[in-house]
């Protein structure tokens, strides 16, 4: 099932059971580091009870382990979950990004997130048949009939000068071809319906769709939000400082409130980041679903 089939399902009827009020959920997952895709397998196979509408899989920067990303999807299709693959077109040809977009659909998937990923360090000179993540989703658009999913930042991308200019790059996504917008993490979300009013004033009517991600212990949380530009809320943070040992339990009931909070706002989609560990984001699900 494409992008555009899977949201375009209405589940927020009050006359439904509990469990219909609940949008679409995603997941995020990756390659495992040392190769070894049991454990990643056993993760997948708890998170599907959930009746997940995707799992998006991730790879490196400058496709450090895009071939093997490859292979692991090859692997899960297994599981009869319906794929979305990740791909960069930072330091890629067209000629390698034709290559795997027919690799995708020989595979008979038929979703991809498309992305401009970001330039790793020390890589020159590099390849740049694409500049932009438009120019990629375009590409897409134009050589193949995969429904295309991009990147959205509530609290703007890092390089932006202002969230309405990005707002304006992301409407050049939107009208090359996207289907969906899956957003960064952020933990405020009147920043996120803030970014939905945005977007909806530059004519962006596609799903926006909601990445969430559990807090695990701070320090992974404050490299993250560093890297990403992204705000902990003094409240949370304060939690987190206090009660180090009780990291895990903060931040999943954090993004229990957080979800629940989404959900009676209309939030079309869940996309969960989780780190390639089922547990806490299991946890959120009981308790939203």
């Amino acid at each position: 099932m494409d992008l555009k089939e899977i949201y375009s399902e209405q589940d927020l009827s009050k006359n439904r059971n509990r469990r219909s009020k609940c949008p679409k959920i995603s997941f995020e997952v990756f390659p495992p580091k040392n190769n070894d895709i049991s454990n990643l397998f056993e993760e997948l196979r708890i998170l599907k009870k959930y009746n997940p509408s995707l799992v998006s899989l991730t790879y490196g920067a400058s496709g450090t382990s895009k071939r093997f990303s490859t292979e692991v999807l090859k692997s899960i299709l297994d599981l009869e979950l319906n794929l979305m693959p990740h791909f960069t077109c930072i330091c890629t040809s067209q000629t390698e990004i034709e290559k795997h977009i027919r690799e995708i659909e020989n595979l008979g998937i038929e979703n991809i997130l498309a992305l401009r990923g970001d330039l790793p360090e020390g890589l020159n000179p590099c390849t740049l048949d694409f500049e932009h993540a438009n120019n990629l989703v375009e590409y897409i658009h134009q050589k193949s009939d995969l429904s295309i999913g991009v990147a959205g930042y509530p609290e703007g991308h890092f390089e932006s000068n202002s969230i309405a200019n990005d707002i304006l790059h992301l409407k050049k996504k939107v009208d090359s071809g996207a289907s969906a917008i899956f957003t960064q993490l952020f933990f405020d979300n009147n920043k996120f319906y803030k970014f939905q009013e945005l977007t909806q004033k530059v004519g962006i009517n596609i799903p926006i769709i909601a990445g969430i991600m559990p807090v695990r212990n701070l320090k992974q949380i404050e490299k993250m939000t560093l890297i990403s530009k992204v705000k902990i809320p003094e409240k949370l943070r304060n939690q987190l400082e206090k009660f180090p040992k009780d990291c895990k339990k903060i931040g999943m009931e954090f993004a229990i409130s957080q979800c629940q909070d989404l959900i009676a706002n209309g939030v079309k989609g869940l996309h969960f980041f989780t780190l390639n560990h089922s547990d806490i984001v299991s946890e959120i699900l009981e308790n939203i679903l």
